[in-house]
C-alpha cells in the first residue's frame, strides 16, 4: 500500500510539474537561434578552460547543457540541410558538399546554375552545380511555424543544399529581425555567427590573440609546434570574439525586455575547424556545444547526457511551439509538448564528397564509442582539399607527411589507406587515434556498432550508394531541374483556394499593394474574399524553379 500510495504522489507531483511548465508557455514562446560554425566544445560549460566565455557560460548557467549533441555531417552545407528538414542528408540527396551557391538566399530569377565546375563524382563523371530535390513530403520546418502564427527571420544564412524555398521565412538577409514582427506577434529568429568558421582561421591570422597559445590543449593528433599553437590559439580567439557578440545579442534581448519570454538555443552546425576535425565523420567532426536557456529560470544548470542530434532541433522547436513534428522527421523533439519518449540511441554521421575530394564513409558514436565504415579504405584519411589548405598549419602538416617527419599518434591521420573499419574508445583515447576495432575483447562492441549502421542504412535508404553524377539525373532528369507548376485559384462560396499541382510543392502569397515586393506570406488555408482586391501567388518545390507568378483579381 506504501509503495502504490508513493506512486500516486509521484504521478502527482510530475503532474503538477509538466502542468506548470505548460502554464509558463501557455503564451507561445518567442525562439531564437544562436547558430555558430565550427566549433567543437571547447567551451567552458564543456570543461575546456582555455578561455573566457562569460556569456556562454551564462547561457549554460542558466539553461540545459546537453553533452552528447552531434551533427549529421562534419561539414555546413550536409548538416544544415538536415537542420532545416529534420532528415538525414543521406536520405534526401544533400549530402555531397556543396551542390551549388546555396550559402545564401537566391531570389527565384537569380537561381541559376553552372553545368560545369570541374567536380568529378567517385566514377569520374561530371557533376554540375545543382539543387537537392528531397521527396516531396519534405518540407523546411519554418513553414509549421508559419502556417501558426510564427515571424519567423533569418539573419541570414541558408547553405540547405538547395535555395531557400520563399515559404521559408517572412524576411531573410542581414537585415531581417525579429523587431520587425507584427505587434504581439510570436517569433523564431536565427542569428548566423561567421566568426569561428574555418575561413576566419587564415583570414584573420594576423589579428591580435586573445588568448595565450602556450595554455592551449592539443588533441594528440597534432605535433606541438609554434604554427600549429598559433593557429589553435586563433581558434579559441575566434570563440572570445564570438562569446562577444553574443552577449551583445543577450543585451539587445533584455533591452527589449523579452529575455524571459524567449527560448534561447545555442548550437554550432559541426565540430572543430581544423584538419581531423572539420569534414571528419567521428567525434571529433560531430559532436558540437548545445545549450538551451528556458525562461525565469526553467531547468537551469541542468545537464542532459541523451544522445541529440542537431536534426532534432527543428522538432524541437516545433514542440515548444505546441506543434507535433510531423511522422516524416527522423528528428525527435527534445524539450517540448511533444518531446520523445524515445531518445536516440546513437547519433550517425556521414562523410561523402567534399568539393573537389569524393568519399565514403559513415559512422555511429552512442556517447562513448566510435564507429566509423570505410567504403573507400583504398584513399587516405587526410585527403588534398584546396580550401582548408589556406590554413598555414595544414599546408605544415601535409608538407611534415611528404617529407616523413611525423611520427607517433602525429602521423596517425596521415594514414595513406583507411582501414575498412575503426572503433574507438572515447573513455580513454578522447583523440580517436587507438583503433581497437581489431582487439579480441572488442569483437562483441564491433558487432554491435556495425549490426547499428547497417541497420540504419537500410532504413533511411542510404543515397551515398548512388554516384552522383547518376543521383543529380535522378533529382533533374536529363540533368535539368524540374520547374513547378503554376499556382491555380478556385473561388467557393467566400472562399478562395489555392492549389499547384506539384507533388510536394509549398504556396506564396501576396495582396494588393504587397504585390511586386520582395515579402512573400506562407498559404496554409483558404482565404476569405472580400478582405483584398488583388493577389499574386507562386508556388515552388525544395530543388525546383519556383513557378511563374499566377494573378487574380478577387471579387467576391
Amino acid at each position: 500500500m506504501k509503495i502504490k500510495n508513493a506512486t500516486l504522489f509521484l504521478l502527482l507531483l510530475l503532474s503538477c510539474k509538466n502542468f506548470l511548465f505548460a502554464q509558463a508557455f501557455a503564451e507561445r514562446p518567442n525562439i531564437l537561434w544562436i547558430s555558430v560554425e565550427d566549433i567543437s566544445p571547447l567551451l567552458g560549460a564543456y570543461g575546456d578552460k582555455s578561455i573566457q566565455t562569460p556569456n556562454i557560460d551564462r547561457l549554460a548557467r542558466e539553461g540545459i547543457t546537453y553533452t552528447n549533441a552531434f551533427a549529421t555531417a562534419g561539414v555546413c552545407a550536409p548538416s544544415r540541410s538536415s537542420i532545416i528538414t529534420g532528415m538525414y542528408p543521406v536520405s534526401i540527396g544533400t549530402q555531397n558538399m556543396r551542390t551549388g551557391p546555396h550559402y545564401a538566399y537566391r531570389e527565384p530569377e537569380a537561381e541559376t546554375y553552372k553545368t560545369y565546375i570541374s567536380l568529378k563524382d567517385i566514377r569520374g563523371r561530371n557533376v554540375p552545380e545543382y539543387a537537392a530535390v528531397p521527396p516531396p513530403f519534405v518540407k523546411v520546418f519554418t513553414e509549421y511555424l508559419r502556417a501558426a502564427g510564427y515571424f519567423t527571420s533569418n539573419a541570414a544564412k541558408t547553405d540547405y543544399q538547395f535555395n531557400s524555398p520563399i515559404t521559408a521565412w517572412d524576411e531573410i538577409g542581414k537585415d531581417a529581425h525579429y523587431k520587425n514582427r507584427s505587434a504581439g506577434q510570436p517569433f523564431f529568429a536565427v542569428f548566423n555567427h561567421e566568426i569561428t568558421h574555418e575561413s576566419r582561421v587564415f583570414m584573420k591570422k594576423a589579428d591580435p590573440m586573445l588568448v595565450d597559445v602556450n595554455k592551449v590543449r592539443i588533441p594528440a593528433y597534432f605535433p606541438d609546434l609554434p604554427v600549429v599553437r598559433q593557429d589553435l590559439g586563433r581558434v579559441y580567439s575566434n570563440i572570445v570574439e564570438l562569446d562577444q557578440q553574443i552577449g551583445k545579442l543577450l543585451d539587445e534581448l533584455s533591452a527589449a525586455g523579452l529575455l524571459e519570454k524567449t527560448i534561447i538555443f545555442f548550437w554550432s552546425d559541426h565540430g572543430g575547424p581544423l584538419l581531423r576535425q572539420k569534414r571528419a565523420v567521428g567525434n571529433s567532426g560531430l559532436r558540437v556545444p548545445l545549450i538551451v536557456r528556458l525562461p525565469n529560470g526553467a531547468m537551469a544548470g541542468t545537464k542532459v547526457e541523451n544522445i541529440v542530434s542537431l536534426m532534432d532541433l527543428g522538432p524541437s522547436v516545433l514542440s515548444l511551439a505546441g506543434i507535433e513534428p510531423p511522422a516524416h522527421m527522423h528528428g525527435k523533439a527534445f524539450l517540448g509538448t511533444f518531446k520523445t519518449k524515445t531518445p536516440h540511441t546513437f547519433a550517425f554521421g556521414a562523410a561523402d564528397r567534399f568539393d573537389e575530394a569524393a568519399d565514403m564513409s559513415r559512422s555511429v558514436i552512442d556517447g562513448r564509442f566510435v564507429y566509423i565504415r570505410n567504403f573507400r579504405p583504398e584513399l587516405p584519411l587526410i585527403y588534398r582539399n584546396a580550401y582548408r589548405e589556406q590554413i598555414d598549419m595544414t599546408r605544415t602538416l601535409i608538407e611534415m607527411d611528404q617529407q616523413g617527419k611525423l611520427s607517433g599518434n602525429a602521423a596517425y591521420i596521415f594514414m595513406k589507406t583507411k582501414p575498412e573499419e575503426e572503433l574507438y574508445d572515447l573513455a580513454s583515447d578522447p583523440d580517436e587515434v587507438h583503433n581497437i576495432a581489431h582487439l579480441p575483447e572488442q569483437q562483441a562492441k564491433l558487432k554491435e556498432m556495425r549490426a547499428a549502421l547497417g541497420a540504419w542504412q537500410l532504413e533511411i535508404g542510404d543515397l551515398g550508394f548512388i554516384p552522383e553524377s547518376d543521383l543529380v539525373n535522378m533529382m533533374w532528369p536529363g540533368m535539368v531541374q524540374p520547374a513547378t507548376e503554376q499556382v491555380t485559384f478556385k473561388k467557393e462560396a467566400n472562399q478562395l483556394r489555392l492549389s499547384c499541382s506539384t507533388a510536394g510543392a509549398s504556396i506564396a502569397y501576396q495582396l494588393d499593394d504587397e504585390i511586386g515586393g520582395s515579402k512573400w506570406r506562407y498559404y496554409h488555408k483558404p482565404l476569405a474574399l472580400g478582405e483584398f482586391k488583388k493577389i499574386a501567388a507562386r508556388a515552388v518545390r525544395i530543388g525546383y524553379k519556383t513557378s511563374a507568378v499566377s494573378y487574380l483579381l478577387a471579387m467576391k
